[in-house]
């Protein structure tokens, strides 16, 4: 049964990743200017998040639950706004020069800015991803089905959690290792239009987030 939730939460994880929204544009992104390390560490974030969510909801967490949703407008709204900022820096931000003689996967900046820039494309992600937490109720919705109403042993609730967890990775490591493959033909100004494309749909991701919450 633990094996069979682990599949089930494998093509929840996979299928609920794929869509491609912010983050998909941020992995995009990243990928093209950074390499598909930094886009797939993207990816992560959001994986990590989604694996959170779905904790919360296949262990029956109500009390992080209701906090959680209690506090949706305030999360959305950082959301929003760390979105439409995102979307700006994108926006602004030049392109690094490549030279014909380098690959552009080569990087020869020293380690610990390697990893400070992987460490930021992580939390990065899994704040934009943990700043809506209506994905509970979606996640209790899906795990009802899978799991159902009397089933909240352990095994099975880990079972899924993790599978959606690998799911979600497994989608995030297709795309930037299928972006990256074709990062050698974008050249720099072809990089300048992206960065602009990319923060500018950023930026409107964000306004509709903000929208969305003072419409109410």
């Amino acid at each position: 049964m633990p094996l069979e939730l682990f599949f089930k939460g494998l093509i929840l994880g996979f299928s609920i990743a794929a869509p491609v929204g912010p983050i998909g544009v941020l992995c995009i992104r990243r990928t093209l200017a950074d390499g598909r390390g930094v886009g797939f560490v993207s990816g992560l974030g959001a994986a990590t998040a989604d694996a959170f969510y779905g904790a919360v909801a296949a262990f029956g967490l109500t009390l992080i639950s209701d906090f959680l949703q209690g506090q949706t407008t305030w999360l959305r709204v950082v959301g929003g706004a760390f979105l439409i900022y995102l979307g700006a820096r994108t926006f602004l931000t030049k392109p690094k020069e490549v030279k014909k003689s380098q690959s552009p996967s080569d990087d020869q900046r020293p380690p610990d800015h390697k990893t400070t820039r992987l460490l930021g494309a992580f939390l990065s992600t899994l704040g934009l991803t943990i700043t809506n937490p209506a994905t509970i109720l979606s996640f209790t919705i899906m795990f009802a089905g899978v799991i159902g109403g009397s089933s909240r042993d352990v095994g099975s609730a880990g079972s899924l959690v993790t599978g959606v967890f690998a799911g979600s990775a497994m989608w995030w490591l297709t795309l930037s290792v299928g972006i990256g493959l074709i990062r050698s033909k974008f050249d720099t100004p072809m990089m300048q239009w992206v960065n602009r494309l990319s923060g500018a749909i950023l930026i409107v991701f964000g306004v509709i987030v903000m929208v969305s919450v003072f419409a109410r």
